[in-house]
């Protein structure tokens, strides 16, 4: 990660379009997510249930690598 979530700004965050993930499912498993896309390509992820809570920002080269290894199962248990 190339920018810390305090580079966008708190504001920037809260206005962003966040969605939910449709992997996420609609139970209380805990395991939602949500991202949205930022300036400069950059796309922040954070816990549907805690969004105040940190926020975990990519930038493009690193959104791919990590979308890439959850295709692949790389981050399955």
């Amino acid at each position: 990660m190339t920018k810390t979530t305090q580079a966008f700004g708190a504001e920037a965050l809260e206005r962003a379009p966040w969605r939910k993930s449709t992997h996420s499912g609609n139970g209380d498993s805990g395991g939602c997510v949500e991202v949205a896309p930022l300036a400069d390509g950059y796309v922040a992820v954070r816990h549907t249930k805690d969004r105040g809570g940190p926020v975990v920002v990519y930038n493009d080269e690193e959104w791919r690598a990590f979308t890439a290894g959850v295709r692949d199962g790389e981050f399955d248990f």
